[in-house]
């Protein structure tokens, strides 16, 4: 395999992936864009109760001997079913869990327009959790950087369709990261070089770590037969604008 393109560490339940002068745009907990050398990745106990997420944060990179801040996700899924893929000029990792699935029923169940009854709630924590982190040594525009959260999403989605029958979770989060000072990338759709790689990179890496974490395949079969989850079965009123 060609030289990896993150120096990825996991202690005491943390995943810190360090690259120096990175730029990062997250749509995690504190999200939005970063420049930072360092992202993590949390593994927190089932039951979660807590509510600082930045004091919480710190200490968990403080116990794992992890001195620098960075854009950081949180799981209910051990870091023994963290995996990571490399294609090209980009690096993926995930971690999957299917605990608290998010179904959407196509066509949707007929339910009057507009009905805005809650989903139900899981306020426990992340039960379970897709997290996925894509890196290019590519330096990429600023719409690309936010397009390859897209393509992420899109792959995440479909990868998780195909082996367990739902799109994600209630708690799923992207983060992305390009290279400042690389060669000059100005998209990242599904047939440029640096979205294919990251299609190919998200795919295998989603999909390692869910069977990984489930060996016999033993998804939840129906929402209701999960520990927590929701089914968007609401309906939406159309019109012509």
């Amino acid at each position: 395999m060609a030289d990896r393109l993150f120096t990825a560490s996991v202690r005491d339940g943390v995943l810190r992936l360090d690259r120096p002068d990175t730029e990062w745009l997250s749509t995690g907990w504190n999200g939005g864009p970063e420049r930072a050398p360092t992202a993590y990745n949390v593994s927190v106990p089932e039951g979660w109760p807590e509510v600082d997420l930045g004091a919480y944060a710190a200490q968990r990179r403080d116990r794992a001997g992890f001195d620098r801040p960075g854009p950081t996700l949180f799981t209910g899924v051990s870091l023994d079913h963290l995996r990571g893929a490399r294609c090209g000029p980009v690096e993926v990792y995930a971690t999957a869990g299917l605990s608290n699935p998010a179904a959407l029923p196509v066509p949707a169940p007929d339910v009057s327009p507009g009905d805005d009854s809650p989903p139900r709630d899981d306020d426990r924590g992340p039960a379970g959790t897709v997290n996925v982190f894509v890196g290019t040594a590519r330096n990429l525009a600023g719409g690309a950087l936010a397009n390859l959260v897209a393509v992420a999403a899109e792959v995440k989605a479909a990868t998780l369709l195909s082996e367990a029958g739902v799109p994600g979770t209630t708690t799923d989060a992207i983060v992305v990261g390009h290279d400042p000072t690389g060669e000059s990338v100005q998209f990242t759709g599904s047939a440029t070089p640096v979205g294919a790689a990251a299609r190919a990179c998200v795919r295998e890496a989603v999909l390692a770590s869910l069977r990984s974490r489930y060996p016999n395949r033993e998804y939840p079969e129906t929402v209701a037969a999960a520990d927590h989850g929701v089914s968007t079965d609401r309906r939406a009123a159309v019109f012509r604008p």
